[in-house]
């Protein structure tokens, strides 16, 4: 037989099924020995091993990242002067909040004075609304509206005609109760929105603030259909991941071009890591600014 009958001889009919006889036996003789069991099962413990260790992948993995995709765009912005007039004729059938408050019933339960907030005088509010200029602020988490009235004096000293929207459910959180002054609760509600508006009033604000009564999401969905964006973004909402990484994403939505998104609460684990992994995913750097973080 030459080189070439050699080489090809596993392709002559027969020749494959000799081999694979051969390689049968061999196998066989092998694992026939004590050595050879041994190492049989060694194997199918590891094998076994890897198979159960690993997290079974049904073939259409689609579903599982559905909780990672937001909608791209909003609709094209309105106007900035336009955002007060926007909000009010999808939300407030036309007519300001703030007519006739506060209602007979609820007078004497509301504090004169309360605004408690955390960090709501903060010097990065300063900072920021004199580098952006806002016409238009969004602040995702108001609580007692602190730092909303705190933001409406900076921009009057600039001489700004600024528009904040401070989104906030005002419900407070699961078994809430403050110690130092604590809000009467009727028919289960905390009042919390009440108390915001009365703080709004004393501040002589009730043209510059408006709100949004609904959760995060809701409010920021919203804003997205009716084109309203804003030129300073806060979130200042809850602290775990999942509801930090929401609310970054849909606040994003509805940032204008060159504008800045912010917020509160970075010493949170939660709030931190959603922060961070934002900023890596979208190509942003993380500013500190005393206990907020900043996006840019």
């Amino acid at each position: 037989m030459n080189t070439e009958d050699q080489e090809h001889s596993h392709l002559r009919p027969g020749g494959r099924q000799h081999n694979q006889k051969r390689f049968t036996a061999m196998a066989y003789k092998t694992l026939s020995t004590p050595k050879g069991y041994f190492v049989l099962i060694i194997l199918s413990f590891i094998l076994g091993y890897i198979v159960h260790s690993q997290t079974q992948i049904p073939p259409d993995v689609t579903d599982l990242f559905e909780h990672n995709k937001f909608p791209n765009k909003c609709i094209q912005p309105v106007p900035s002067n336009h955002v007060r007039q926007t909000v009010l004729d999808r939300v407030f059938n036309g007519t300001s909040p703030f007519q006739g408050f506060p209602p007979p019933h609820i007078t004497s339960l509301l504090w004169e004075d309360w605004a408690k907030g955390w960090g709501s005088n903060a010097p990065v509010f300063e900072h920021l609304i004199k580098q952006v200029k806002p016409r238009v602020i969004v602040e995702v988490g108001t609580f007692l509206g602190a730092s909303a009235t705190h933001m409406v004096g900076l921009t009057r000293k600039l001489g700004l005609d600024t528009q904040i929207i401070c989104i906030d459910d005002f419900r407070g959180w699961p078994g809430y109760y403050d110690e130092e002054k604590s809000l009467k609760m009727v028919n289960g509600d905390s009042l919390l929105m009440f108390q915001f508006m009365q703080n709004v009033v004393k501040a002589n604000a009730t043209d510059s603030i408006l709100f949004l009564p609904f959760s995060a999401s809701t409010a920021l969905s919203g804003l997205c259909d009716w084109g309203v964006y804003g030129d300073l973004v806060e979130v200042d909402a809850a602290h775990d991941f999942h509801s930090a990484w929401v609310d970054i994403n849909n606040a994003y939505k509805i940032l204008r071009p060159g504008g800045v998104l912010f917020g509160h609460d970075y010493a949170w684990e939660g709030v931190r890591y959603a922060v961070h992994s934002f900023a890596r995913l979208n190509g942003f750097q993380v500013r500190l600014d005393g206990e907020h973080w900043i996006l840019y």
